[in-house]
């Protein structure tokens, strides 16, 4: 089971990245083999899955991420640990509501990620 005090210093840590954009930090946060599937994805790659893979990818999607909502500001509402993943349910751009499952290593970086959204 993920411990409160991981769960905690994983979520401060992501969303501070987030909200100084240091696209850098925001990367330190998942393993080089990571997966990441959200709508966005659909929308900023024209990937059709959803789904994008590795490091690289997620630079490449996070940096057109950030250059197409230059305001983008995350607000947590709530953190839910399991016992294998964690979620992070948060504001998001445009005032979406967004929750993020993400399932971390033993070392606390992120290796898969699943993203949902909901208009606020």
């Amino acid at each position: 089971m993920i411990s409160p005090e991981k769960t905690a210093r994983i979520t401060k840590d992501w969303i501070d990245a987030w909200n100084r954009h240091d696209l850098d930090s925001i990367l330190s946060h998942y393993t080089e083999e990571a997966e990441f599937t959200s709508p966005f994805v659909v929308r900023l790659m024209g990937e059709p899955s959803g789904t994008i893979k590795g490091k690289d990818r997620l630079r490449e999607y996070f940096d057109k991420g950030l250059k197409a909502y230059p305001d983008l500001k995350f607000e947590l509402l709530k953190v839910f640990t399991g016992v294998r993943s964690l979620t992070i349910y948060y504001r998001s751009v445009k005032g979406m509501l967004a929750a993020e499952v993400m399932f971390p290593g033993s070392d606390g970086r992120i290796e898969t990620v699943i993203v949902h959204y909901a208009e606020g």
